[in-house]
Order: structure tokens, then C-alpha cells, then sequence
């Protein structure tokens, strides 16, 4: 069977352009790949660890201490365990839907390890991030365990709308009865350059009675204060 050349051509590439459903489905699929990332990186962690102090035990040999040439190496290994376990927990923290209970939770607490786990976007875009956040700053949620979610569209939808170079303010304060996050870019325009994110934010602080206010390059969450 011969196919037209003029056919081909002219038909779509299946990777042109953004399809919802499939987007839909690849993102909704992060989730699950996230808490098998987090099991299968963990075995080789945990066994990883048993067999350093393992071989710890045996480089102590008759003198009962490990020579000060190799403690050094044991050491930086460990950290380096430690460190690939922490990475883990800080971006499972904000890609697992683990459903909270009423109550309340550390605003500043949560800004900052968002902060921590989108540095590397940030210095990818050569933004400037400037941060006001008070400590200790704690607001309360219908349902705790979405905190972390509305900071993080937050701050994307301002690193989305920001130019190469920009400055962005993470500020995190009290006014009166209320915890305040608010996110402001550089850029004046009112148009969503991210609109998936301000719509994210929009249905789900409705529906957690959280106060949102999105004006061009604004985007500031209320809450209420414990």
C-alpha cells in the first residue's frame, strides 16, 4: 500500500499543540509515580545505609576505630544518603494528595520548603526571589493537607508570568485576623500566562473557603488566623 507524500504533510504531528485529556492523564498519573519513586528509591537507600555501617564495623578492625583517612568518606556518604532521602520527602510532601483534617498549619513553614523545592526553576529562569516572611505565621484550613498545593500554584503561576531575569516577592504576614501569603511579579500584564494554575487556585480556595485575590501580577491567599 502506498501512502500520499502530500497526505502525510499535511497531517498533524501527534506531539503539535496541547491536548487537555492527555495532559489531564500524564499529570494525573504523577501522583502514583511519585509514591513508587519513593519505594523503589528508598530500598537502595536503606540497604545502601546498612551496608556502610557494615563496612564501618569492619574497617575499626582490632583498634576499635575507624582510620581518620576513612571516616571522612563514611561521613559524606551518609550525608549524601540523608540528603537524597530529604529531597524526596520535600517534593512527595508537595506532589502526593494526602487528604489533611480541619485545623491548622505553619504558613511560613510550608512557604519556604515550597521555595526550597521550586530553587532550582527559579535559578532556571534567572529570577530574582525576594522573600518577606515572618516566622511562625500559622493559618487554619478546612483541610490541612492542601496548604502546600495553593503555595505552590501560587508561586508558579508568578514564575510562569515572569520574564528571564525578573524579581518576584514571596511575602508571608499577619493583617488583623488573617494569615497572608501574597506573590507579586514584575510583569503588569492582566493576561494568565499559566491559566491552569489560577484556575486551580480559584476552585479549590472556593472550595476551602480560603480568600483569594488575583489582579494582574498580584496573587495574594487569606486565611484565617489561629
Amino acid at each position: 500500500m502506498i501512502t500520499s507524500t502530500a497526505a502525510n504533510s499535511s497531517a498533524p504531528s501527534v506531539r503539535e499543540g496541547a491536548d487537555p485529556v492527555v495532559d489531564a492523564a500524564r499529570y494525573g498519573a504523577v501522583p502514583s509515580l511519585m509514591d513508587s519513586l519513593l519505594h523503589d528509591v528508598r530500598n537502595p537507600l536503606n540497604a545502601l545505609s546498612i551496608h556502610l555501617e557494615v563496612l564501618s564495623e569492619k574497617l575499626k578492625g582490632e583498634t576499635g576505630q575507624v582510620p581518620p583517612s576513612q571516616e571522612k568518606n563514611l561521613k559524606s556518604m551518609r550525608d549524601q544518603i540523608q540528603r537524597v532521602d530529604g529531597i524526596l520527602r520535600r517534593f512527595a510532601e508537595f506532589i502526593v494528595n494526602r487528604p489533611g483534617s480541619p485545623g491548622d498549619a505553619d504558613l511560613s513553614e510550608t512557604v519556604t520548603r515550597a521555595l526550597d523545592v521550586l530553587a532550582h526553576e527559579s535559578r532556571k529562569r534567572r529570577l530574582q526571589v525576594r522573600q518577606s516572611i515572618s516566622a511562625g505565621v500559622r493559618a487554619r484550613l478546612s483541610d490541612t493537607g492542601e496548604l502546600g498545593f495553593l503555595v505552590v500554584q501560587a508561586l508558579m503561576r508568578a514564575y510562569g508570568r515572569s520574564e528571564q531575569g525578573a524579581e518576584v516577592l514571596v511575602a508571608v504576614r499577619t493583617e488583623e485576623s488573617r494569615a497572608v501569603l501574597e506573590v507579586v511579579d514584575a510583569t503588569p500584564s492582566p493576561v494568565e500566562t499559566t491559566p491552569e494554575a489560577a484556575a486551580a487556585l480559584e476552585l479549590r480556595c472556593a472550595q476551602l473557603g480560603v480568600e483569594l485575590q488575583l489582579r494582574a501580577g498580584m496573587c495574594r491567599l487569606s486565611f484565617p488566623l489561629v
